[in-house]
């Protein structure tokens, strides 16, 4: 079974998961944040270098920690960036096994999503930082460097007020970034998500910042036609990681804590 970190004992089950896809322990700050509350398990999401990193092994790693740790009630899922699509995968495949699902800053399902998050990216960045993106692939070849170089770029523009930058002691794993999330792009173009996403009953929160590149009222509307129980939160002065932001944090974790204490088991 992958690595799972633990945060509190009582309360409802709460399983985090991170973002990336390749970013473990990017997600910890929420995990200690809901631990007075909540029982939270953070599963490290398989690495590269074993096996093909696909969507489908990264829901098959996360239904064997769900089954040996979550007992008879099915946990609720908070996810962030990526790690709220996988929650959504994973609801939609194992509907049985899935309570609430929360998504923060969720990624994005379609074509025209994905093209405004890459335009408001390149508006923000502006001049020479945005032509540097064109062309890091061919200037820095190896995925861990261009990675490191791509994160330097843009993280800034993915904040708004945020505290002193925060940064996993886990090591991001740009190989299995590069693995999944092409992966998870050739379901899209092929139809299968988010279609499948109307087998989830469960209810949905989506907490978005309302500075997240990541367009929140085009990626809600993508979801909306499968899954019509999704309610919407928009954090004002916040991006793309609530708990970093200053003006932001509080409300982010008083609206996420006390939600799941209405749905969570």
């Amino acid at each position: 079974m992958i690595e799972v970190r633990e945060y509190g004992t009582d309360g409802p089950l709460v399983l985090a998961l991170h973002g990336g896809p390749g970013a473990p322990g990017s997600i910890a700050p929420v995990a200690r944040g809901l631990a007075e509350r909540f029982h939270v398990l953070e599963p490290l999401q398989r690495a590269s270098g074993g096996v093909p990193l696909t969507v489908a092994q990264h829901v098959a790693d996360l239904d064997e920690v769900i089954r040996e740790r979550a007992g008879a009630s099915p946990p609720a899922l908070v996810g962030s960036s990526w790690g709220a699509m996988l929650a959504l995968v994973y609801a939609a495949e194992h509907a049985e096994r899935a309570g609430p699902l929360v998504l923060v800053g969720g990624g994005t399902w379609d074509k025209a999503a994905r093209g405004t998050l890459q335009r408001i990216i390149h508006d923000r960045l502006g001049g020479e930082d945005a032509a540097r993106l064109e062309t890091l692939v061919e200037d820095y070849p190896d995925p861990t460097e261009r990675m490191r170089v791509l994160g330097e770029l843009i993280l800034p523009v993915f904040a708004f007020d945020p505290n002193p930058a925060w940064k996993s002691d886990d090591a991001f794993d740009a190989a299995g970034n590069v693995e999944t999330w092409g992966d998870m792009v050739r379901l899209q173009e092929a139809g299968v998500y988010p279609a499948e996403f109307a087998a989830i009953e469960v209810p949905v929160l989506m907490l978005h910042g309302d500075h997240d590149p990541h367009p929140g009222p085009l990626i809600r509307d993508s979801l909306l036609p499968v899954l019509p129980q999704l309610e919407y939160v928009e954090l004002a002065n916040c991006g793309h990681d609530p708990w970093i932001e200053r003006q932001a944090r509080d409300e982010f974790f008083t609206v996420l804590a006390d939600w799941l204490a209405r749905h969570a088991r």
